[in-house]
């Protein structure tokens, strides 16, 4: 019975990945489950599932859980997660926290061979050049768990690596594709949350309007299967069931298709190379009716510019791009900013920025730091 850590297991992600395992009764243990602060729902996952240890990033939560005396190792702040993520004793770790905060758990989950299924696009966005390489050297495996990641994975089996002509990935648009009447200056936080197939957190459901979250997706791809950006398209299918495709040099294009629901590319990560019977409901394509497939509009979503502009630009162009979206994007949420303002502020950021060509994970990590409290401060000051 393999052992598996759960890094933000109150998340949408982490949520279906205790349900996938729950259906895969007998295959795998839960060792150890990490969130920021909601202990209602951390307790109920102690209570149900039995870990030996768990983490939590907020101190201040952490007295309240003791109390429960739920009989459970307690670890603390973000050095307590990634003590977590780097226990030897473990043969999985999903990594499913939100943004560059993933990073140094990520570099903790590999360092002892561990597989490492990734919901966390930004710490290959960000140190793609050194987790790759870190992930080889350690002997470990870094499984996607993203939808289109995944789609490219299994669609890439079909040939060898120098026979892929190019990766498409397959965007559903978002809530504003198609909406020429949309004012982006007066879109609110409620429109931009209104996703039309997925259910998912507000930072990655407002980089999917945006289509920010395409453009990171185009980054990792890169990483993840060493194709040039010149050779990474995105195509926009609003039905989101065609995950991604993988074209050959023979003309050939091989799509993984499927319904739009996480647990399966989750569970795929977690059981590869193996297949096994899936809660998902197999797709039926007559009930499906019509696929549409569109070319993205990068002049209305220049999120998707800025992205294959920091990918072309290399070192820490990309760690600028994220760290700068990502402190856009919360003060989006939080109202001080427009949803028009947010891919001004990213270009703005990485103009100013020098970029460093082979950045070390101090640099990186000081970067993201610095771009975050500029961008914060500039706003506090207007």
């Amino acid at each position: 019975m393999k052992k598996v850590t759960i890094l933000g297991s109150a998340g949408s992600i982490g949520k279906q990945t205790l349900e996938v395992i729950s259906h895969l009764a007998g295959k795998f243990e839960i060792y150890g489950l990490a969130t920021l602060n909601e202990i209602d729902i951390l307790a109920d996952q102690i209570e149900r599932h039995r870990p030996k240890a768990v983490a939590i990033v907020d101190p201040t939560a952490v007295q309240e859980l003791r109390k429960k005396n739920l009989g459970v190792e307690i670890l603390v702040g973000n050095e307590g997660v990634i003590e977590l993520a780097g226990r030897g004793n473990v043969n999985i770790v999903v990594n499913a926290i939100v943004g560059a905060a993933a990073l140094e758990p990520s570099f903790a989950a590999i360092r002892n061979g561990s597989r490492l299924c990734s919901a966390n696009k930004e710490s290959l966005v960000i140190a793609g050049h050194l987790l790759i390489p870190a992930v080889k050297k350690a002997g470990a495996e870094l499984i996607p768990i993203d939808s289109e990641h995944s789609a490219l994975l299994q669609a890439s089996f079909s040939g060898q690596t120098n026979e892929i002509r190019r990766l498409i990935l397959t965007a559903s648009g978002g809530p504003f594709h198609g909406r020429n009447d949309i004012d982006f200056e007066t879109v609110s936080v409620s429109d931009a949350l209104q996703h039309p197939n997925w259910t998912m957190g507000a930072k990655i459901t407002v980089d999917s309007a945006t289509m920010m979250n395409k453009g990171l997706e185009v980054i990792e791809a890169h990483w993840l299967f060493g194709i040039p950006p010149d050779r990474i398209d995105i195509l926009i299918h609003p039905q989101s069931i065609i995950h991604s495709i993988v074209e050959f040099i023979d003309g050939s294009q091989i799509a993984q298709a499927g319904l739009p629901d996480m647990r399966l590319p989750i569970q795929y990560a977690l059981t590869y190379p193996t297949r096994m019977e899936c809660s998902v409901p197999p797709l039926n394509l007559s009930q499906i009716g019509n696929l549409e497939f569109h070319e993205p509009d990068f002049r209305r979503f220049p999120c998707l510019i800025l992205a294959y502009d920091a990918l072309e630009a290399g070192g820490s162009a990309p760690c600028v791009l994220n760290a700068a979206n990502e402190a856009a994007v919360a003060l989006f949420l939080s109202g001080r900013i427009s949803f028009a303002e947010i891919p001004r502020i990213i270009n703005r950021e990485m103009l100013k920025h020098v970029v460093i060509e082979n950045p070390n994970l101090e640099e990186i990590l000081s970067i993201d730091s610095q771009i975050r409290k500029s961008i914060f401060e500039s706003v506090a000051g207007e």
